[in-house]
């Protein structure tokens, strides 16, 4: 006789909308598949973000068609949870949008780090899902994100070492940066971003303990993305990727098991969802 599974209680902390796609789509699709409760928190609403078509937002409505995007995105996925913490997005690094008053990444740390933990705890949280620390590819909320949601998961779990919370960073491998932008300077296409840090790009391979297979769970997850419409640009360099290799990398999704320090590899709860 096989025993099921225990359904687990999943949040997943991001910056924009959007940011749950592309390194955690396929696990909150192959999550959400097998009956775990998920909650998705989104810190900002985006509303600093491109818009790829005016004819889908302007730059004051672009916050309410976001939130209705991931609304939309999320349902593709199974999910049904999701909670806006309504900051102003602070833009890329370097961009004015930084200095502005609303912006997350100005916003008091300890305001933002309750909130997110007494979500957590209201759960009762099992794995919490964030940001790695470098942003992926810099970007200042996402290292602001990262900082605070660990910060809430240790306000979370107070002095209870005993907790097999589970807290895991998205991870893009340094080598997947690497493998993507010279297939883009091969082609003659200029990357999106950092082109002048590649080495800096990404999570270290090193670090990466998790590695989970979504292949069955793509088309999902591209049929999630595929509803922040106003964030894909039909000819981005991303779009002109070839087919196959975007597809491919879009089937492996990686992690880093940051905490507990003792639940760490042979207790690793992602990697056991995964093969089930």
């Amino acid at each position: 006789m096989t025993t099921k599974p225990e359904k687990l209680r999943i949040v997943g902390v991001f910056a924009h909308p959007d940011d749950e796609g592309f390194g955690s789509g396929g696990t909150l699709a192959m999550m959400a598949s097998h009956g775990h409760s998920i909650t998705i928190i989104c810190a900002t609403n985006g509303d600093v973000g491109e818009i790829s078509d005016p004819n889908l937002a302007t730059p004051e409505t672009l916050a309410d068609v976001r939130k209705s995007e991931l609304r939309r995105a999320m349902s593709v996925t199974g999910i049904h949870d999701v909670r806006f913490l309504d900051y102003r997005d602070s833009g890329m690094e370097g961009s004015q949008d930084n200095n502005h008053p609303n912006a997350l990444i100005n916003t008091e740390s300890a305001i933002v780090i309750n909130q997110i933990a007494t979500i957590l705890a209201d759960i009762n949280t099992d794995i919490i899902l964030t940001h790695d620390p470098s942003g992926g590819y810099g970007h200042p909320d996402h290292k602001t994100i990262s900082s605070h949601t660990t910060s809430a998961y240790h306000k979370m779990l107070g002095h209870d070492a005993t907790t097999k919370c589970a807290l895991y960073y998205v991870c893009f491998p340094r080598s997947d940066f690497q493998k993507v932008w010279e297939t883009l300077y091969e082609l003659g296409i200029k990357p999106p971003f950092a082109s002048e840090n590649l080495n800096d790009l990404g999570t270290p391979d090193e670090l990466v303990t998790t590695i989970v297979d979504v292949k069955h769970y793509v088309n999902t997850k591209i049929e999630s993305l595929n509803c922040h419409k106003t964030q894909i640009d039909p000819k981005g360099p991303f779009e002109q990727l070839p087919e196959t290799m975007l597809r491919d990398m879009m089937s492996t999704e990686h992690y880093q098991l940051a905490y507990p320090e003792y639940y760490k590899i042979d207790h690793d709860i992602l990697r056991k969802l995964s093969s089930i």
